[in-house]
């Protein structure tokens, strides 16, 4: 089987895949879009601008119509004399006017719950000043900057994810092919021992242990097409697709090497931007702790309708204006805590930034290190397969010649197809490295 060997310098680099992967890149771009937990945090920012725009409607008016109706008895009551003020001069009056047209009246007794009597009203509430409301804006806000975080997060998580499965895949294929050509050269050495048997040059165990070749390689063929199909299952995963669908191979791709600078840092990393977003929350929670020392005002307007008997004339319609302040002077120190509480989660925040900022550079340090060592396994194995491949040539002319033994050829033959896997699996395993780089510096453009 041939093997195309990438020469990659050596020193401190890292392959820029992006520009070369097209199949890739266009599986890239489908797990997001089609990935359930990238879905899954894109309802989540949804619900969090819906909450957003739910803290703007709070500094507009608020229109609500209320209607009460009253059915009154007993109770409380207050006594008018009115017979006792007005029926003496009544009383004079038709004497005067020698006439009854004046009637003698009864005192009253008035009854204070209103009875029959209806009150409908629309009210109309505005907040003047209420920094309250103001800061759970704010805050309202930055959640959604949070969200968005929050799916660039797992938007690269996925994007390392699925070039990791990518290459293991490929890397698998690639397993599949060597224990095909491995096929080949047993049975190519069985055919030799078979002619070698019938000439008596060889016994009838070497034919035996050339079949028992065959067998095992058959064996760890089948064992790499079921690793392969797991590979192809968790990679069709990533993307919300069948275990079965075919994946796209790039049978060109080709790893472009570049120098790795200084410039490469954690500083893009979604980790560190929600911490900060994070600490501005706790500034605007602290605002809001201490709104309490600056009173509120709203205003509202009343247009209704009052009377008995469902009466309704201009008589009964009214309009009610006025002012509201609230000012909490006295709160048994409750306000006093809530601030100390957050004074100490800022202190929480900036600690956590500082172990963050460690774990995350202590990642990218050990990016690299695996990457150094990927690349000094691949060219390792590049090397020793060149060697693999000259000495089976060797060791399988003197075998035809009857100067060696066939366990001799058997371990040329072994060398050889070990050599071809650990070039295969120390190449992908230098690309899932870059990758793991790419992770690590958060440099993968998302809006690729």
């Amino acid at each position: 089987m041939k093997i195309k060997l990438h020469l990659i310098p050596m020193g401190l680099l890292v392959y820029n895949l992006s520009h070369s992967q097209t199949p890739l890149e266009t599986y890239i771009k489908e797990g997001f879009t089609k990935n359930l937990s990238i879905k899954q945090q894109a309802f989540a920012l949804e619900k969090s601008m819906y909450a957003l725009k739910e803290a703007k409607t709070l500094f507009l008016p608020n229109v609500s119509f209320k209607t009460d109706y009253f059915l009154a008895g007993g109770g409380r009551t207050v006594d008018f004399p009115a017979g006792d003020l007005l029926n003496p001069v009544y009383g004079k009056l038709n004497q005067l006017t020698n006439s009854n047209n004046f009637p003698q009246l009864q005192n009253q007794s008035i009854l204070l719950n209103p009875n029959n009597f209806y009150d409908a009203k629309f009210r109309t509430t505005l907040p003047l000043l209420n920094l309250e409301i103001e800061y759970n804006k704010r805050i309202k806000r930055e959640q959604v900057s949070l969200q968005k975080l929050e799916i660039d997060l797992y938007k690269r998580e996925l994007a390392k994810e699925i070039k990791t499965a990518y290459f293991k895949y490929l890397q698998s294929i690639e397993a599949i092919k060597i224990y095909e050509s491995a096929l080949t050269l047993v049975n190519e050495n069985k055919r030799i021992n078979q002619s070698l048997y019938k000439n008596d040059k060889v016994n009838e165990t070497v034919v035996i242990r050339a079949e028992n070749e065959v067998t095992k390689f058959e064996s760890l063929k089948e064992n790499a097409l079921q690793n392969s199909n797991s590979a192809k299952a968790y990679f069709n995963f990533l993307l919300n697709k069948t275990s079965a669908d075919t994946i796209i191979i790039d049978t060109t791709y080709k790893a472009a090497a570049t120098q790795l600078t200084d410039s490469k840092s954690i500083a893009q990393r979604e980790e560190l931007a929600k911490l900060k977003i994070g600490s501005t929350i706790n500034q605007n929670l602290n605002g809001l702790s201490k709104s309490y020392l600056i009173p509120k005002l709203n205003t509202f307007l009343d247009l209704g309708s009052q009377g008995f008997d469902w009466t309704f004339d201009d008589k009964t319609r009214y309009y009610f204006f006025g002012l509201a302040l609230q000012w909490d002077i006295f709160s048994g120190g409750k306000n006093y805590f809530k601030t100390k509480q957050v004074e100490l989660d800022t202190k929480i925040i900036q600690t956590q930034t500082d172990y963050v900022t460690q774990q995350l550079q202590l990642q990218y340090t050990i990016s690299i290190n695996n990457y150094k060592a990927a690349l000094s396994n691949y060219l390792g194995a590049a090397s020793a397969l060149n060697t693999s491949k000259k000495y089976y040539a060797d060791i399988l002319r003197l075998y035809k010649e009857g100067q060696v033994l066939f366990i001799e050829l058997l371990d040329a033959q072994n060398q050889l197809i070990q050599s071809q896997l650990q070039v295969s699996i120390s190449l992908y395993d230098t690309y899932i490295k870059t990758a793991e780089i790419e992770r690590a510096t958060a440099s993968f453009n998302l809006n690729n």
